[in-house]
């Protein structure tokens, strides 16, 4: 009984969490003493594919669905079935949105145990225990899965990446699947932009910045980072940012390496969406803004004053 991932791609290309999940997976059949495999659906980078491999991927078992572009019907449908195809015990996938579709769907096809926000490897020395977020991030639990199938929701950015460098093989499947009840009409996505998702740093800000024409300077201290813009819920509430870069409670919830907030006070919605990154940098103007209250790094003072300073540091840090 094998430990199965299921590995997500956009537009042919596996993003970070995949490798997550496949360490993650590799860890856990070693504990388990058997094997890790992916189930992939669409047509995939062969590069990306052969990488799997790197991460303790022994097998891969592609499969086609009526269509490429996401549709949560058919995907839970092919993916319970691979998964049954490959012997798997338990299975993995990462906790983004198209997880968060997935995951409960399949468990239900599979009867399995279910578990997600998981921010760990399991501990199999008495059964499969798993450390998951809960109450919004403001603590853990930990949840014992009982029973013989098993699926995991890891968040992204929970573990560290580690490579194995397995023997891979490829195998081709075509399982049949209901026609999908629903039609995609049309996907828009965000050109050029890093998503929030996958992120390892995030420069976040609110009402503090006075109005939109104020952004220009969060894009800039962004670029200089490599990082991806974010802001509260009030920012995008009012048009001033799009309604993707909300993160919070009811928006995106983040886990980067690094999260820079200015001129957000904190509200506890927001927090929750917030407070998995590893480190907070807090840049207001009010020293009792609740932000301040988990921050790990905090600046009191007026984000027009200090903006330019920190872009001007980042620049020269990053140029020399």
């Amino acid at each position: 009984m094998s430990v199965v991932i299921f590995a997500e791609n956009s537009e042919g290309k596996f993003k970070k969490g995949v490798f997550e999940i496949a360490t993650y997976a590799h860890k856990t059949a070693t504990q388990l003493g058997t094997e890790a495999n992916a189930i992939v659906i669409g047509e995939v980078n062969q590069d990306d594919l052969k990488k799997l491999g790197n991460y303790g991927i022994s097998k891969v078992l592609k499969l086609n669905a009526p269509s490429n572009e996401f549709q949560v019907q058919p995907w839970s449908e092919l993916i319970a079935q691979g998964f049954k195809h490959l012997q798997g015990s338990v299975l993995v996938i990462s906790n983004t949105y198209t997880g968060k579709s997935l995951a409960p769907r399949v468990s239900v096809k599979l009867g399995a145990s279910l578990a997600t926000n998981v921010v760990n490897f399991p501990d199999t020395s008495a059964g499969f225990v798993v450390k998951r977020g809960a109450f919004s991030g403001k603590g853990f639990a930990y949840v014992s899965l009982t029973r013989p199938t098993k699926v995991v929701a890891l968040t992204p950015n929970s573990i560290d990446i580690a490579e194995h460098n397995t023997p891979i093989s490829f195998s081709s499947e075509t399982i049949g699947t209901q026609a999908p009840s629903t039609n995609v009409i049309e996907i828009s996505k965000s050109q050029g932009k890093i998503p929030l998702t996958e992120a390892e740093v995030v420069v976040s800000a609110g009402r503090g910045m006075k109005g939109p024409e104020n952004w220009g300077m969060i894009e800039e201290l962004a670029k200089v980072l490599g990082a991806a813009t974010a802001c509260s819920k009030p920012v995008s509430d009012v048009g001033w940012r799009p309604h993707s870069e909300h993160v919070g409670q009811t928006g995106i919830t983040i886990k980067p390496n690094l999260n820079i907030a200015i001129g957000i006070s904190g509200a506890i919605q927001h927090l929750a969406g917030v407070s998995a990154s590893k480190v907070i940098v807090v840049i207001n103007t009010d020293p009792e803004a609740p932000f301040f209250k988990i921050a790990d790094y905090g600046i009191v003072g007026d984000a027009f004053q200090v903006l330019p300073k920190l872009i001007a540091a980042a620049k020269a840090t990053m140029n020399s």
